[in-house]
């Protein structure tokens, strides 16, 4: 079986354009986020899911110069884009991620890998009944129900989504939710604003340098001895799918 991370990156984001590519520390914010993807166990592949759009031009210079697989398609229909890189990559199983988490977990990844592995299941996330920090978002699913979405989902919302289709069909696909005993679905560790990239230099000037392989529980850590930091975007408002 082999085990594939899509990671969706563009640089035309609504809220803060060519956030993905916005350096801290003299590291491109998707640079890190790769970096930190490389370090899961359970993941045999990378590859970067782009658009067509002449500016993310930027993101195949990206890849090229650290040696990333690249996939290139519509940037509206983003599940047509998907199916494509899937395919392109031969997956039997896919992890999709997306280019606004740069502190994404890798022992997180690997657990909801994990959780997947384990069961008779289509569909794994730790995104549906939130207990991890936004910002922290896994979702594993098989090719075969990346097939079935692509040739069934017909909404507007399924198609720019990718996995809608899925979780809103339970009686279609077996869908499981990964969670952790802690809650802490009110941290926001996703970029999407000016005050979310605030946030997340923060945070990676503070731990990244000596300890580069750092992880949810140090965030956390960090953030219980810099409260004020949490309220910085705290106020941001995600964006839901209707």
């Amino acid at each position: 079986m082999k085990r594939v991370a899509i990671l969706q990156a563009r640089m035309t984001s609504t809220r803060l354009p060519g956030k993905i590519l916005i350096p801290v520390l003299g590291k491109p914010l998707l640079a890190y986020e790769v970096e930190r993807l490389q370090r899961c166990k359970n993941i045999d592949e990378l590859l970067i899911a782009t658009t067509t759009n002449a500016q993310d031009d930027a993101v195949v210079d990206f890849c090229d110069r650290f040696q990333l697989s690249c996939f290139r398609g519509s940037e509206p229909d983003v599940l047509e884009r998907f199916h494509g890189a899937a395919r392109q990559a031969q997956a039997d199983m896919i992890v999709r991620v997306t280019g606004d988490c740069p502190l994404i977990d890798p022992v997180v990844v690997d657990a909801v890998i994990a959780d997947y592995e384990a069961g008779q299941t289509d569909y794994v996330s730790n995104t549906l009944e939130r207990t991890f920090p936004r910002g922290l978002d896994v979702e594993v699913f098989s090719a075969e129900a990346l097939e079935k979405c692509h040739q069934e989902a017909q909404e507007p919302a399924e198609r720019e989504h990718v996995t809608p289709y899925i979780y809103r069909h339970p009686e279609r696909f077996v869908i499981q939710q990964h969670q952790q005993v802690a809650n802490h679905s009110d941290f926001r560790w996703t970029v999407d604003t000016p005050e979310d990239f605030e946030l997340i230099r923060l945070i990676l000037e503070a731990l990244y340098p000596a300890k580069p392989d750092f992880g949810q529980v140090d965030v956390l850590a960090l953030l219980a001895q810099r409260p004020e930091w949490q309220r910085i975007n705290a106020h941001i408002e995600q964006i839901k799918l209707q």
